[in-house]
């Protein structure tokens, strides 16, 4: 099939790989414009059109899907089919039936669970044990079409959203020229979503992604690596931001009189921090958690015992008050 490719961050590379070695035609690729980056404030081009421009691929960069010359020249491509991965922008309605065989989204949930922008932080955060990736056909509503292929995916104990995006970037590249070859082939067929089990998941803010350690540890642990890497959790610590990467929570049935034990025993309330000989603690509101990495404000990451060590924490300091 002759295709247009729509996708921007790093988690769409691994789809346009796979598509361009595919038997199907890539004639152009959609991504969203050059945006500004870091402190020198200079422009970045997205990883989608840096691989499609070392491929060849005609790059398309419109501000909006709406704009008429994109609208033109998409007509002039002549579509059979637009494979869509995190592309960041809407598509409108008049440009929806331009490819014969639709926009084909790929969506890192299993729909209709967490539909939105942030379906892998979302799952995390809200504890679930399976997540995976839906093919599914662009309509007006917010990824509500009709389903084309799903695939499973475990969310393992220690994976941040990074880790599992990541992962099902990779399964789902596969997944989505596999729907593009049963949509050529005419072996699929859309089934709408169900009713039940609908969840959204809208884009983290950095409110979001601030530590409440009033919940309990595995609350605590999970909004700690949903928000990893990006939004990024923080806390404060005497009135300054305190970045938090993942956080371990004390294991099961560790033997009494070694520190494990003394740990997971601790009597701390929720933000209070606790220096032991080779671990810093943080209260929440059944047991304490150790910490890893930690980033002060204006500094490099670094072990939160080194931290410890240069911040002299007193007895009884919280983070977060």
């Amino acid at each position: 099939m002759r295709i247009v490719f729509a996708g921007t961050p790093e988690a769409a590379v691994p789809s346009l790989h796979a598509l361009l070695v595919s038997q199907h035609d890539v004639s152009a690729v959609v991504t969203r414009p050059d945006a500004r980056s870091g402190r020198g404030r200079t422009l970045v081009q997205s990883p989608v059109r840096r691989v499609a421009q070392e491929a060849g691929v005609e790059v398309l960069t419109p501000t909006s899907a709406r704009d008429p010359e994109f609208a033109s020249r998409l007509a002039d491509l002549a579509p059979d089919a637009c494979p869509v991965v995190a592309y960041g922008g809407l598509i409108p309605a008049t440009l929806l039936t331009v490819p014969r065989h639709g926009w084909v989204n790929l969506h890192f949930s299993l729909l209709p669970a967490w539909r939105g922008a942030a379906p892998v932080q979302h799952a995390l955060m809200a504890g679930d044990q399976i997540t995976g990736a839906s093919t599914f056909l662009l309509e007006e509503g917010l990824d509500t079409g009709p389903v084309l292929g799903t695939l499973t995916e475990r969310i393992r104990d220690t994976d941040t959203s990074g880790d599992l995006l990541e992962r099902l970037a990779s399964a789902g590249a596969e997944l989505l020229v596999a729907t593009l070859d049963g949509l050529e082939e005419g072996s699929l067929t859309p089934l709408p979503q169900p009713q039940d089990g609908i969840s959204h998941a809208p884009k983290l803010t950095v409110e979001d992604a601030r530590i409440d350690w009033s919940r309990p540890a595995y609350a605590v642990d999970r909004q700690v690596r949903g928000c990893t890497p990006a939004p990024g959790a923080w806390t404060t610590f005497r009135g300054e931001r305190l970045k938090v990467q993942p956080v371990q929570r004390p294991a099961p049935g560790v033997p009494s009189g070694t520190e494990e034990h003394d740990v997971r025993e601790a009597q701390v309330v929720p933000g209070e921090l606790l220096v032991t000989r080779r671990q810093i603690l943080v209260g929440t509101a059944d047991q304490p958690v150790v910490l890893g990495l930690v980033q002060p404000h204006g500094k490099k990451a670094m072990p939160a015992t080194d931290w410890a060590r240069g911040a002299r924490i007193s007895a009884g300091e919280v983070l977060g008050g």
